[in-house]
Order: C-alpha cells, then structure tokens, then sequence
C-alpha cells in the first residue's frame, strides 16, 4: 500500500545551537560540547539523571530526541528509529582503549565498554521514550539522505512502524552535528532526498 508520507518534526544540533522546525530553542555562549549539551539539558527541565552516565554520542543522540519529540507523545506509538553516523562509535572506542593501554594500570572500564556500539544511543532514546520497535543504525562518509529516505519508505509502506524518527548524529573528537527528523502520514514537508537533504543543510 503507498502512502504520501511527510516530514511533521525536524531539529538539528550544531555549533552551540539547537533549533526546532527551524527555529532556535537554545543557544550557549560555549559551543564546546561538554557545558553547552549540560546547560541544553538544564534548560529544558530534562529529568533523566542516567543522562550523566552516557557518552558523548548518547547524549547528543538524547537531546536531539528529546527536542524532536517534544511537541507530541510518542509512548503509545509504533515509532521506528533508524539512524547514522560517520564516526559510529570512535570517541568512545578511543576512550576504552585508553583504559586498557597501560598493562601496569589495566583497568577495562564497563561503564565506557558498554557505549563501544553506536546504535547504544539508539537503546538511550527507546527507554527514554517508551519504544519497542524497529531500529538500525548505519555508517556513511557523509549525510545519505537517499538511504535514509528509501529505509523509512520501506518501514512505513510495509506496515512496520506507524513513524520513524530518522537522522543522523555524529560525535568525534569534540566536533558534533545532529539533525533527526520524523516520517509520518502528515506533516510540512514532503519526505524527499531533496527535501531531506535541504533541510539538512538549512542553517
């Protein structure tokens, strides 16, 4: 069964800034990505103290959810996720291998081992919001709005999930870039590559 499917909800996080359908919702003097994503989290009243306890990719993932989400209830609803990255998991990779480099200091930390997986955000963002649905998360040298495009398609046309919250979150050595997006039956954009893409780039 086709379906004319829509993007009804978009945010994006970049520089210091995060803004929702276009608009900025929070912006902080320090876009280094420790005291910005902190007072992004204290700003909106976020009450999830296990925020503290992710990674960099988690928390960035997190935040993008919880603005992209926030204008409806998503508990009750059979909400997809399928999202990508450059980096997958590096940062953090980085970070376990340093826990255990030093053979006179060896001490494999669980509590970074448990993030060596970039889909881990994924798991962050379902318990956070109540989702039991279909996820993946893919690996790209740049944004594919294409691929992104095709996969919720296929999810939506199949009867998979009633929405998928799509995007992509990239976290590597300090530099980070989220923007997520929700396919659904209604909304103000077309779902297209072009129109993906375009909002993708909008600043």
């Amino acid at each position: 069964m086709n379906k004319s499917l829509q993007i009804r909800s978009y945010c994006q996080i970049k520089n210091g800034i995060i803004s929702h359908n276009g608009k900025v919702v929070f912006e902080h003097p320090l876009t280094d990505f420790e005291p910005f994503i902190k007072a992004a989290y204290k700003n909106f009243e976020t009450d999830y103290p296990k925020f503290f306890k992710m990674d960099n990719l988690s928390k960035l993932a997190f935040m993008a959810a919880e603005t992209v989400l926030s204008d409806k209830a998503v508990e009750e609803k059979n909400m997809a996720i399928v999202l990508s990255n450059r980096a997958s998991s590096l940062d953090t990779d980085r970070k376990y291998q340093e826990s255990i480099a030093d053979e006179d200091n060896f001490y494999p930390s669980p509590a970074v081992f448990v993030y060596t997986l970039p889909n881990i955000c994924i798991g962050e963002i379902s318990i956070r919001h109540k989702l039991h649905s279909e996820n993946s998360f893919f690996i790209f040298d740049a944004f594919n709005a294409d691929y992104l495009k095709d996969y919720a398609d296929g999810l939506l046309q199949n009867e998979k999930a009633e929405e998928v919250l799509c995007g992509w979150v990239d976290f590597d050595d300090g530099r980070y870039e989220a923007f997520l997006y929700i396919v659904s039956e209604t909304g103000n954009h077309p779902h297209t590559a072009e129109e993906i893409t375009r909002l993708y780039l909008t600043p």
